[in-house]
């Protein structure tokens, strides 16, 4: 299983007058975490867009620990519950950098679909990627 992790730090326009990070922020947050995942894989959504490939979210969770307040540094601990036919499922730990303190976990599922949303055989389509994903997946063979 691979994990990659990426980081952002709480701006202070993210937050409420308590200095906590506001709940939706958190799902930006994954898309970081998606984008880096991509990306440590030397592959990036942009490459995706132009082969007429988009991923949107059809299914999402999160469940929240511990509220993230301005200026934390945060690893968005990024790695692949499931890739199944169209279906890609990520899983995420939101992760306080200064002290390894857990503070939310989630997960996004994605589906393969051509720019007029029509599902695509994303494995028949481009089987290097997808061999890279299915390398990097937690699921059990």
């Amino acid at each position: 299983m691979y994990i990659n992790d990426g980081y952002v730090r709480v701006r202070y326009e993210e937050t409420d007058q308590m200095g906590v990070a506001y709940h939706g922020n958190y799902y930006t947050w994954f898309e970081v975490g998606r984008s880096s995942f991509f990306r440590s894989l030397g592959y990036t959504y942009v490459q995706l867009e132009k082969e007429g490939i988009i991923l949107p979210v059809i299914e999402s969770n999160c469940v929240y620990k511990i509220g993230a307040r301005y200026d934390d540094e945060l690893a968005i601990r990024t790695s692949i519950k499931e890739l199944k036919g169209v279906r890609l499922k990520f899983e995420y730990e939101v992760i306080r950098k200064e002290d390894d303190v857990l503070l939310a976990k989630g997960s996004t599922t994605h589906a393969f679909v051509n720019t007029a949303l029509k599902p695509v055989n994303f494995k028949k389509l481009n089987p290097e990627v997808w061999k890279a994903l299915k390398d990097c997946c937690k699921e059990e063979e």
